[in-house]
This record gives C-alpha cells, structure tokens and sequence, in this order.
C-alpha cells in the first residue's frame, strides 16, 4: 500500500490582529489574527521547520529518497532552495532536492508526482503571503508550511492515510498573477473567478468521486482551499456533503497560507481524525484539483510529533503592525548606524555544510567531550582526530544564563543572548528567538530552530537559533 507515511506542519509564532491594520490604516480590518514568519524566517526555514516535525524519531532507513519543495515566494532564483532543507535535515547525498515553485498549484502537483514515486518522497509545502498594505491579500494571508511524506508502507513505517484517487480539471484563465519583479499579486474581478472555478471543481469532485465510488455524504472530511475565497465558499455549499464533514479554514485563527494551506488544513485533520475516514481535498488554484485519501489504524498512534491545534494556541498576538510592515520591506526605517553585516563566503560554508545547515557537532572517542562546533582536537583529553559527528539538531536543551541586550541591533528588538547546554553534553551560545524577553529564566528548556540569520550581497545566512520548547498538544480523535 501506497499512501502518506508521516506529516508535519509548522505555524511562526508571532500573530497579527487584522484589528491593529485597521486601527493603523483606517476602514474595516476584519476579525482575527494572522500567522507572520518572524524577520529571521522564509519560506526555506519554515520548510526546514516542517518537515523536522514531520520526520521526528524515524529511521533514516526510512526516510525520504526525494525532497520536492513547493512555495510562491522562494528565498532564490536560478539556485535550489530544496538544497538547503535537505542540508537542515541531515539527509544523505543521495536524495535528489528539487523546487517546484511560482504558483499555489504547485504545491498539489507536488504531492501528485510524489504520490506516483516508488519510494519515499518528502513534500514540503511553505509559503509566505502579503500584499499592500491594506489589501485583502495582506488582511486574509497567513505564513506557514506543512510537510507530507509519501511512499509505500512498511512494517516499520505504516501508511497513515492511504491516497485512494486524484482527478483534476484544468483551464487556462487569467484569475491572479505576478510578474517577475513585482511584490505583490494582481486579482482580477472576483464574479469572473467564480464563473470559472466553480464549475472545474464541480467536475473534479464528481470525477474523484465516481473513481472511489462514493457519494457526497459518505465524505467524512472535506477540505476546501484556494486563495479565491468567493469560490472556494461557493462550491463548499454546493459540495453536498455533511455540514459537519466541511473541515474549518483556520481563517480566523491562521489566515490562508497559499501553497502549504492543503497541507496544513490535512495535518490539522489527521492530528484528530479517527481511522478509516475518508478525506477528500479540493485545491482551486489555476483549475481544480481533487485527492481522496483514506486513513488506516496506524493513525492514532503515529501522529505528528507537534498538533497544529497546540501551535495556533501557542502563538503570540502582540505584533505591531509597523513591526509587520518593516518585517516585510514595506516600511524603511533608518538603519543602525553600525558596519553592515558581511556575506559569508561560499568555500567555508561548503566545507562546514554538516555544521552551519545540519548542526552537526562531533564526540570524542576517547572520554565523550561534546563539541560544538566540531573540533579536531578534544579540549578535555587532548586526543586528535578521534571524533564521531553527531547531529545535535534534534536534542532540547535547557538555558544556563542569558542577557537582554538593548543596544545590539535586531529588528526585534531587545536581542536575547542565551548560554544553553545541550542534553547528554555540550554548551551553545546563541540567539534565542519566539519569546517574550521578560519571561525568559535559567533553567528554562529550549529547542534548537533553523533561521535566516541576515541576508547581505543577496546571500541568505542560514543557521541555527534556540527557542522555548513547543507542546505537542492534545490528539483526541475526531470520532465519537
């Protein structure tokens, strides 16, 4: 059987109130909050993020074979993005990375052409949205991504959710668009969109469901998303399933997050869903796109490592709005009157890859001194060229000190500088990043997260920071 073996999603930690861009802006903001990717994450880190709570305490026997990454907003161009959340995750050199980037549609696509694969493929779906200020796209967007892998079951890595079909109805139309250079998408009239989709998703779900030989009301789960929302709500009331099979949109609490929104709003649904449900998800992105998917027994007990309920319940609310925008690049304030930072070089980067991307440190044979970075020589014995590299991404840690530093620059300022120890052995100086600085305490457990440090001659900085420990959160089922 061939299906999802593991999933993941990932949700930043600071929140927007559409209040505050009202209150800023004037006219109407709208109820809830947004998610918002810190200054120091884009859409590779929140990939990277993804995809490490998806792959959580599995084998590397079974792990993916093949990185697909989909987003609209990619950290580069004519560079792969994919290389660096294969680099973040320790993968081997073998497993092919590749983008699949510049429209929400890709992101289905991807999970079709993994779903096709003969061995596990890790899809990493991430997307960052914004728009003018003021606009509906800055309003209703939301920052995020979700991470699926997908494969044959094993034994030892049984399938979740098993893909039963997939049917898609595609049209060339001109509904929304950005050329290169541009910073933000252009809508066409919203009755003209409506006119369109509906009637693409009317007949892809009718295909899917003719395939799987259901009808509408023995649909338990039914996700329905694209960022047109007017025919998105149109066909969910014309769909003809249960009321309460209609999976919430996470609107108010997440905003649409584009190309990850699918796979975000089915890791929230498997986070909860009972097995031998079926779940049908029905993307409106360019056409129409339908996969239905069965869940097994191996569900409940093979969740994600972290719900994506306990993610929007740990967020924060308190984001200034001219915080949003400076984030964003919309609004220029001046700069510290500081030396600007360097670029790191390409050659050390490339010879320190196990380090700066996997935060590889090393294990003397000899008496067991921890290092970070990796060291040739043992600082406690002495001995050289007796080290075993050990990836430390993944152990918790807990703050040995830490200083609130008020004049070091940052655009989240005050800068919290922490000293952590690493368990089972090791001490790390860092950042510490996702946190209220006045709450911050020795003792207190941190997690290790990937980020974009700075970003200087168009080169983008990837490293490592710490952050309080995330809940799993409750995994009740869905079903009585």
């Amino acid at each position: 059987m061939s299906g999802l073996l593991a999933y993941g999603a990932y949700l930043p930690y600071h929140r927007l109130q559409r209040k505050a861009v009202a209150a800023a802006l004037g006219g109407r903001g709208g109820s809830g909050v947004r998610t918002v990717a810190s200054f120091d994450e884009d859409t590779t880190s929140l990939g990277v993020e993804a995809a490490r709570i998806a792959l959580r305490g599995r084998a590397a026997a079974s792990g993916p074979r093949q990185v697909y990454f989909a987003t609209t907003a990619p950290g580069y161009l004519d560079k792969t993005n994919a290389t660096a959340i294969h680099a973040a995750l320790g993968l081997d050199e073998s497993v092919l990375a590749v983008d699949m980037v510049g429209s929400v549609r890709s992101g289905v696509g991807a999970l079709l052409a993994a779903s096709a694969a003969t061995e596990p493929t890790l899809v990493v779906l991430s997307d960052i949205r914004t728009g003018l200020p003021g606009g509906a796209d800055e309003r209703d967007g939301g920052d995020g991504a979700a991470a699926l892998l997908v494969g044959p079951g094993t034994p030892d890595a049984p399938v979740l959710a098993e893909i039963l079909a997939n049917a898609s109805a595609t049209e060339e139309f001109l509904d929304r668009w950005r050329v290169p250079g541009d910073d933000h998408s252009r809508v066409w009239e919203e009755r003209f969109g409506e006119s369109v989709y509906v009637p693409l998703a009317d007949r892809a779900f009718a295909d899917l469901l003719k395939q799987v030989d259901l009808t509408p009301d023995q649909v338990d789960h039914l996700i329905v998303t694209g960022l047109h929302a007017r025919s998105v709500a149109s066909f969910t009331r014309r769909a003809g399933v249960r009321p309460d099979a209609v999976v919430d949109g996470l609107a108010k609490t997440v905003g649409n997050t584009g190309t990850a929104h699918a796979g975000l709003l089915l890791a929230d649904t498997l986070d909860r869903a009972g097995a031998g449900k079926t779940i049908v998800v029905v993307v409106l992105a360019d056409g129409v796109t339908a996969v239905a998917l069965r869940t097994t027994e191996a569900l409940p007990e093979h969740r994600a490592a972290v719900s994506v309920a306990a993610q929007i319940a740990g967020g924060r609310d308190t984001l200034r709005y001219a915080d949003f925008l400076n984030w964003r690049g919309r609004l220029v304030t001046e700069p510290p009157r500081r030396p600007d930072p360097d670029a790191y070089a390409a050659p050390p980067a490339g010879r320190n890859a196990d380090w700066k991307y996997g935060f590889t440190g090393s294990r003397c044979d000899e008496c067991g001194t921890r290092h970070l970075p990796p060291a040739r020589v043992c600082r406690a014995c002495g001995v050289v060229d007796h080290m075993t590299p050990q990836r430390l991404a993944d152990i918790h840690g807990t703050v040995a000190t830490f200083t609130i530093d008020r004049l070091a620059f940052t655009p989240s300022p005050p800068l919290v500088a922490v000293v952590i120890d690493i368990d089972g052995g090791g001490r790390f100086k860092c950042e510490l990043t996702d946190v209220d600085p006045d709450s911050v305490a020795i003792g207190d457990r941190v997690e290790m997260t990937f980020r974009k440090v700075n970003t200087a001659r168009g080169i983008h900085n990837y490293f490592w920071k710490a952050r309080p420990v995330r809940a799993a959160g409750s995994t009740e089922g869905l079903e009585a």
